[in-house]
């Protein structure tokens, strides 16, 4: 072969080399297999079952490998929850509902403790924080067997934090008998009833969220409001637009009466 024909040989090489490397590195390393999906679940319930990522399904419907419900219906469903309340009457969807990053933050939650005691730690995720809130707890139980309403499934942050309030509430209150009087009468004509005086200066001690949610059922609401009858619970046969169910608070301190009354409420009272 001539030494040009060599030289040309050689760049036909390197020609070839150049467009057609011979490492295979340049192959792209971004792409991928998708992950598979893997949930965590609650135990509680006997047919329904809330994954991490905020669906709802029966049990049956569980992928036993995953751990996940089906992707199909509504995330983060609050089927049955009162969102003024943030409370639930099934547990699984209370979850569903908390799991909403719309209502529920991740660092606040990993600031809340996991039980009242100082040396308690705090949760890790939202989806332990919503599962542990979930629960029924001793604040949504009366009498030691019953609760306060069928929203007893509740993940509010401000319920996390009523414990101490209500203890305080609880001590001022000793001695008095925190009565729930009938349909139309006042505070004075319930405590007169029981050989007793309404305690005006304890009615603010009831005007409460928390308070009231001890002794009423309140239907998982509760409204500001304006009356002298307050506080109290709008009994369940009053006209719609007065909200049947509910529980009442004024914000006006000046209002709270003993003699207050309304035809369609039954009065939180203080007697002595």
């Amino acid at each position: 072969m001539s030494t040009s024909g060599f030289s040309l040989f050689l760049g036909l090489l390197q020609l070839v080399g150049f467009l057609f490397p011979s490492r295979i590195s340049a192959i792209r390393k971004d792409i991928g297999f998708l992950e598979e999906r893997s949930c965590r679940t609650t135990i509680q319930g006997k047919y329904l079952i809330s994954d991490d990522e905020g669906n709802v399904c029966d049990a049956l419907s569980l992928d036993t490998r995953t751990r996940c419900c089906p992707w199909k219906g509504e995330r983060f469903s609050c089927h049955g929850c009162n969102l003024l309340s943030q409370c639930c009457s099934s547990y699984e969807f209370c979850v569903s509902c908390c799991l909403n990053p719309s209502r529920t933050l991740l660092e606040k939650v990993v600031k809340v403790k996991v039980a009242k005691p100082s040396t308690a730690g705090t949760y890790r995720t939202v989806f332990d924080f919503c599962a542990g809130r979930c629960r029924h707890n001793s604040e949504s139980v009366v009498h030691e067997n019953a609760y306060h309403s069928k929203f007893h499934h509740c993940f509010s942050l401000r319920s996390n934090a009523s414990g101490a309030n209500l203890t305080q509430v609880e001590t001022r209150l000793l001695g008095i008998d925190v009565v729930v009087g009938r349909q139309g009468d006042s505070c004075d004509a319930v405590c007169k009833s029981r050989g007793q005086l309404c305690v005006m200066n304890k009615l603010s001690l009831l005007n409460q969220c928390d308070v009231m949610q001890r002794y009423m059922p309140c239907k998982g609401s509760c409204l500001a409001s304006a009356g002298a009858d307050q506080p109290a619970e709008v009994v369940d046969d009053a006209p719609r637009d007065l909200y049947p169910g509910a529980c009442l608070y004024t914000r006006t301190q000046s209002m709270l009466s003993c003699d207050g009354s309304h035809q369609y409420t039954r009065r939180l009272c203080p007697c002595a």
